[in-house]
């Protein structure tokens, strides 16, 4: 099954999604570190990268997926499109997909958070405060999973996503 994990940076989306990943012995998709290295790269370096990021995460998660693996996938997944894709990556490959949004509703913890995290991948640039809240994300208009992390540590967080999987 395809795991599509969203939400705004700071809100412990890779904390959660690398832990669901081990507990699944699931492939863990993170479009940070696949942007990271297209602008490491230089071919990234040349040119705006734009959507080439999720769109390495659409056909790595395929492939994984159509190989019969568990996917994580881990981004900010902003939009309609970007949600829709990750849907049809799994209907393409004959999977479930399962959306998860992961929130933190108490905006104080938010910014803090945010303001206090270090990056785990080496020179990856964290986006500000201010980059958080003027980020382009709009609101959910379909049936997915919430976790609010303002209320959930990170393993409560994963087991409630685990409670709502499809059993096979």
């Amino acid at each position: 099954m395809l795991i599509a994990l969203g939400g705004l940076p700071g809100v412990g989306k890779t904390t959660i999604a690398i832990e669901l990943a081990r507990r699944l012995a699931a492939v863990h998709v993170r479009i940070d570190s696949i942007e990271h290295a297209i602008r490491q790269s230089a071919a990234g370096a040349a040119v705006p990268i734009e959507d080439a990021g999720y769109l390495v995460g659409y056909a790595i998660a395929e492939d994984n997926l159509r190989l019969g693996r568990t996917v994580v996938t881990d981004c900010v997944n902003p939009w309609p499109l970007t949600r829709d894709a990750w849907v049809s990556v799994a209907r393409r490959a004959g999977v479930p997909a399962v959306e998860v949004e992961i929130v933190c509703a108490n905006l104080d913890e938010h910014r803090r958070r945010v303001e206090s995290r270090r990056p785990d991948i080496p020179e990856f640039m964290l986006p500000t405060w201010q980059d958080v809240v003027t980020r382009d994300y709009r609101a959910w208009d379909r049936d997915r999973v919430v976790i609010d992390t303002s209320t959930l540590s990170a393993a409560d967080s994963v087991d409630a996503i685990q409670r709502a999987l499809p059993r096979p």
